[in-house]
């Protein structure tokens, strides 16, 4: 326990130091939990999107239903494929009258092309994966044309990756900048105790025990600026539920990853610190 007292005691001798270690944690964590929000949420996004994602391949008048029959019979053996469904014209023609609604006028009498809709399996989906299994339907001789929507899909997969780097550069910045900070509150700590340090050494205390009570101080300011983070992220993500957009949040698993990120950066920083300052005591 006496570890631990010593640790409350050095936080209370430096209640100003402290505050900015556990502020300057707390916001580090904040914008990367904030980057790592909109990251989420253009995942589950693109979750949702994925789920209508799919390849129509619209094969040349004169096909045989025989041979689109077979076909689809051979795309649906692919690994990547769920299921590849023949569409007749007349089909085609009753789908688009359906999906324009009041507009469906404008396909009387028209006649639209049959095809072969083509579903992927769940993790399957992904820009590369999508065109090369479009580039397989296309390579039969009665493809006309392949559609699935290439541009939309890449633009999507390109926001999350960048939000998610951004929110790691700007992350591991603001840890940095929190380890100084740390280190700099754990120095003050140990310069105040010196005579005491000294006094200690004289009685027997080895290194690793006195440096106990500064590494705990730096894990207990980094779990208290993750908890502050979480609150403050939770908050922005309310204001963004009422008025901007339903989002998600993180479950447990992820908040118990940035509560351990936070306690990692203070050891890191009060490790560095009181390693380097306490062989000038």
């Amino acid at each position: 326990m006496r570890p631990f007292r010593d640790a409350l005691i050095t936080f209370r001798r430096s209640p100003l130091l402290s505050a900015l270690s556990v502020t300057t944690i707390a916001f580090s964590l904040f914008a990367f939990g904030l980057f790592g929000l909109v990251a989420l949420n253009i995942r589950e996004a693109l979750d949702r999107l994925e789920d209508r994602v799919e390849i129509r391949a619209f094969v040349t008048d004169g096909t045989t239903p025989e041979q689109i029959a077979q076909a689809s019979g051979d795309i649906a053996t692919y690994p990547e494929v769920l299921s590849a469904a023949a569409v007749t014209q007349e089909q085609a023609l009753a789908r688009a009258q359906q999906e324009l609604g009041d507009f469906r006028d404008v396909f009387e009498g028209a006649a639209l092309p049959a095809s072969i809709d083509v579903k992927l399996r769940a993790g399957m989906r992904d820009p590369a994966t999508v065109k090369r299994v479009a580039s397989r339907v296309k390579a039969f001789p009665f493809v006309d044309d392949i559609r699935y929507g290439e541009e939309w899909i890449e633009k999507l997969y390109r926001l999350r990756n960048i939000a998610g780097i951004a929110g790691l550069a700007l992350g591991l910045s603001f840890a940095l900048v929190s380890m100084i900070i740390i280190g700099a509150t754990i120095r003050m700590a140990v310069l105040a105790r010196a005579k005491e340090i000294s006094i200690m050494r004289l009685v027997g205390a080895t290194d690793a025990y006195i440096r106990r009570p500064f590494l705990l101080e730096g894990v207990a300011k980094g779990i208290v600026g993750g908890l502050l983070a979480l609150l403050l992220t939770w908050l922005s993500r309310l204001l963004i539920d009422r008025f901007i957009i339903k989002t998600v949040f993180f479950d447990a698993r992820v908040i118990m990853l940035g509560l351990l990120f936070g306690a990692l950066i203070g050891l890191l920083g009060s490790a560095v610190s009181v390693g380097r300052h306490l062989r000038r005591v």
